[in-house]
């Protein structure tokens, strides 16, 4: 069976398609720029020569139909004929209440979709943008919707509730989603299999650090707490998002800078977080940089970072009521032997120790980081959204 993995942005699309007999990436890619001036597909089968199709994308089903035929091509495919694609995974953000797993795409969950785009107006229009490309070019292939907020589902009410009148909740469904679904399930997934131990008995806190991030509690298996919030931009100082906050300094920031509400969440979205803290830049990697060069604020922003992430850590553990391994993984998290180090020097108090001789100049690999006699574990995980989708699109499928 070979699936077609689908993640649609406003203006990219992202894609992979795998063998799923043996779960071997065959080709992926990315179309940029689609609606936009300037517009590419950058193609990359394995074994194979990578191209770049500079082409006109007016939308995204053009977008597709190029990469289908990038998928099909003489010299650079990987398939004989579309008939070779058996199933498509799409990501899709945000299901809101409707959805507490990964589902075939109907009319009736396209309607439910819909409706959820009030929740997610960035993310849930251009996913839905690919599913109805996908049904006018691939009209006989079996969909499946993957959602980012579907493995938070099984939260416990007093975990996703806000201390709001609940008429609010009743109404207009005001309450903690949580992302990264797809990433917080994989890597909990193959962390109880690299300690050789059943999900369902584990204890983990789960850290997606990148430009975006996010961290969840997942019990037996099942996440029962994380820290993005109603939207993303709860939790963790992130790239350039603000986290956790007192609500009462968006009313501050709009009466003294004269700004209205839609000012006032450009800058908690685009402005914050490490960016708006060290005045470098949203990537940690320049952040870290500068902080060597002794920049005080860019040192104070990854403090500001790292200090969130063990808060998180610690409020995790003992709402589990301990805590058998601290998972890293994403971009920084998997990269930064200087951040997983950086967050993990407080917690020895729990049986947590990093060892530096295994973590230091460690990127990307599976490895358990902690020393040997470590009660908690502390580990490097990969993840690997594209295959958890096209996993789920299997197990729906077949």
């Amino acid at each position: 069976m070979k699936v077609l993995v689908l993640n649609c942005g406003s203006s990219s699309l992202k894609y992979q398609i795998i063998n799923m007999e043996n779960e071997t990436l065959l080709a992926k890619g990315v179309a940029e720029r689609i609606g936009i001036e300037g517009s590419f597909v950058k193609h990359e089968p394995v074994d194979k020569d990578k191209t770049v199709i500079e082409v006109a994308l007016h939308n995204h089903k053009e977008a597709i139909k190029v990469v289908l035929d990038a998928l099909q091509d003489k010299d650079h495919g990987v398939v004989s004929t579309l008939d070779e694609i058996n199933a498509v995974g799409h990501r899709v953000v945000h299901a809101g209440e409707k959805f507490s797993g990964s589902v075939m795409i109907t009319q009736e969950v396209i309607d439910a979709l819909e409706e959820c785009s009030d929740l997610a107006p960035l993310h849930n229009p251009p996913n839905l943008m690919g599913i109805y490309a996908c049904q006018e070019i691939l009209a006989e292939v079996p969909m499946v919707g993957v959602f980012d907020t579907a493995f938070h589902q099984t939260m416990p009410k007093s975990s996703y509730l806000y201390a709001l009148p609940y008429e609010l909740y009743e109404k207009y469904k005001i309450r903690r989603y949580g992302f990264h679904g797809t990433s917080h399930k994989y890597v909990a997934i193959k962390t109880a299999e690299l300690l050789e131990k059943p999900l369902e008995t584990l204890k983990l806190v789960t850290c997606h650090l990148g430009n975006g991030a996010s961290m969840a509690a997942v019990m037996n298996g099942k996440s029962i707490d994380t820290t993005m919030g109603f939207t993303p931009l709860e939790g963790l100082a992130m790239g350039t998002r603000c986290g956790d906050l007192d609500p009462a300094i968006i009313s501050y920031i709009m009466e003294k800078e004269g700004l209205d509400i839609n000012a006032v969440n450009n800058i908690m979205n685009k402005k914050s977080g490490v960016l708006g803290i060290s005045g470098v830049s949203s990537d940690f990697r320049d952040i870290e940089n500068a902080a060597a060069q002794d920049n005080e604020r860019a040192q104070v922003a990854l403090e500001i970072f790292y200090k969130r992430v063990t808060k998180y850590i610690g409020a995790y553990a003992a709402e589990m009521g301990g805590l058998d391994a601290v998972v890293f993984t994403a971009g920084l998290g998997e990269n930064s032997d200087t951040a997983r180090k950086e967050i993990c020097k407080t917690l020895a108090f729990m049986g947590a120790n990093i060892d530096d001789s295994k973590n230091d100049n460690l990127r990307g690999k599976e490895a358990i980081i902690s020393t040997d006699d470590s009660t908690v574990k502390i580990v490097l995980m990969p993840t690997n959204e594209e295959l958890m989708i096209a996993r789920e699109t299997k197990a729906l499928i077949s």
